[in-house]
C-alpha cells in the first residue's frame, strides 16, 4: 500500500511493484479438487486482459453498472479488480434488470437473462476452461479474454470519488473501498506476507475483504476455498500447513 493508493486498482499496481512474483490469490475448489495459484503479476495480467475487453470489446465506461453473479473464485476476483481499472460499478449479487451489463457463472444464466446490455458468462471449470457451447445470448468469457492485451490504460481517469462497488445495501466509491480495507487488514493483523485463508462467500462485504481486498491492502495474500464444507476437518488443518496460512476467515 502506497500513500497515492485511491481505488483498488491502485492497490493492485503497487503490489506489482513491490514483488510480482509473491503469491496473490491460491484457489481451491473442493468440489472438484482445483488448486490454481497466481503470482501478483499472473493476477495482474488477467485483471488487464479482462478491462481491455470490458472497456474496448463491451463499450464499457465509467459510471457503468455491472451486475456480477459469481461465486468466491479467482477469476470473480479478476473481475473486480478489472472494474475498478476501467471505473465501472461492480454491484454484488445485483438486479441484472438494471444493470449495463452483467456477468454471470453456470448458475445463474436465467436470472442473468433480464439484462439488456452486454451479457458474460463464466463456466468456471477448472483452468479456465469455456463451456462446451457458449449459452445463447451470452459470450464466452474464456474464449473472449485470452487474446486481450496484456496491458491496460483507461480510455478516461477513474476518480476514487465515483461509486466503484455496491455490496450490502450500499455503494462504496473507490477510495472508501480502499480506507474499509485496510481498516479490516488492520483489525485482522494482516500485514507484508500474511497468509489469509477465506472459506467465506463473496456475497458480503465480509467476504469480498477478507476474499481478496484486505490482504491485497496489507501486502499479503489469500487461500480462497470454494465449497470449503466438503472438506475435513483433517485437511483443512493440512492444507493450512502447506499454504502457510497465518490467519483464518471461515
Amino acid at each position: 500500500m502506497n500513500t497515492t493508493d485511491r481505488t483498488p486498482a491502485d492497490l493492485l499496481r503497487s503490489a506489482l511493484a513491490a514483488d510480482p512474483a509473491r503469491p496473490l490469490v491460491t484457489f481451491y475448489d473442493d468440489a472438484t479438487g482445483e488448486r490454481v495459484e497466481l503470482s501478483v503479476a499472473t493476477f495482474a495480467n488477467w485483471v488487464a486482459k479482462t478491462a481491455n475487453y470490458l472497456q474496448g470489446d463491451l463499450a464499457a465506461e465509467p459510471g457503468d453498472r455491472l451486475a456480477l453473479l459469481l461465486p468466491a473464485h479467482w477469476q470473480t476476483a479478476v473481475w473486480l479488480l478489472a472494474c475498478s481499472s476501467v471505473g465501472v460499478v461492480t454491484d454484488v449479487g445485483g438486479d441484472p434488470g438494471a444493470a449495463d451489463l452483467v456477468v454471470s457463472g453456470p448458475d445463474t444464466l436465467e436470472e442473468a437473462r433480464a439484462c439488456t446490455g452486454e451479457r458474460v458468462a463464466l463456466a468456471l471449470r477448472p483452468l479456465g476452461g469455456r463451456f462446451p457451447q457458449a449459452p445463447q445470448g451470452f459470450a464466452d468469457y474464456a474464449v473472449e479474454v485470452p487474446s486481450q492485451g496484456d496491458r491496460f490504460a483507461p480510455y478516461a481517469p477513474v476518480s476514487a470519488q465515483d461509486p466503484a462497488l455496491a455490496v450490502d445495501g450500499r455503494e462504496l466509491t473507490g477510495a472508501e473501498v480502499v480506507a474499509a480495507a485496510l481498516a479490516d487488514a488492520a483489525e485482522r493483523g494482516l500485514s507484508a506476507g500474511s497468509r489469509l485463508l477465506s472459506g467465506l462467500a463473496y456475497d458480503s462485504w465480509a467476504g469480498l475483504s477478507a476474499g481478496l481486498l484486505a490482504p491485497l491492502a496489507a501486502g499479503g495474500s489469500v487461500v480462497l476455498c470454494r465449497n470449503i464444507d466438503r472438506l475435513a476437518a483433517d485437511g483443512l488443518a493440512q492444507r493450512e500447513e502447506s499454504e502457510r496460512v497465518t490467519h483464518r476467515a471461515v
